[in-house]
């Protein structure tokens, strides 16, 4: 197996009962990001990759969405968009694969009515983690081929 850096790790956020929180470094194993309100709920959707890409679309588009307003847990300057369901992403001492593109969120809303449309097919897409370890900020990112 190979591997293509394609990209870095720009930004980590994770959500506790009260709130989204932005950090340098996150834990995760196969149930999903340590620490997570959404840890061990559904393993397909445990962790949300988002693009740069997505919050640059939005403002091309007059929405100024502050970073973490599209509920990513990794934003990242590369886009996955494309890679299909069981492509592998390394990134620090885990692996990571992709599972489904992200659905439709009506909270999106919250940010801007035409937020949940414009970014349909855009606003990220969810992996499960297949080898345990810490990512941490300014992570390289690599695809295994």
């Amino acid at each position: 197996m190979s591997l293509e850096k394609v990209g870095t790790i720009l930004e980590l956020f994770y959500s506790t009962t009260e709130k989204r929180i932005n950090t340098t470094e996150l834990t995760l194993d196969n149930k999903g990001i340590v620490g997570d309100k959404y840890y061990d709920k559904d393993i397909q959707r445990s962790v949300l990759i988002t693009s740069q890409e997505s919050y640059a679309l939005a403002l091309n588009n007059g929405i100024n969405a502050p970073k973490n307003a599209l509920g990513e847990n990794l934003l990242i300057d590369y886009n996955p968009y494309h890679l299909n369901a069981g492509a592998k992403l390394s990134v620090g001492d885990l692996v990571l694969e992709i599972t489904q593109n992200c659905t439709l969120c009506n909270s999106l809303s919250k940010v801007d009515k035409k937020l949940p449309k414009l970014l349909k097919d855009d606003r990220g897409i969810f992996a499960k983690v297949v080898h345990s370890g810490v990512i941490k900020q300014g992570d390289n990112i690599y695809l295994l081929k």
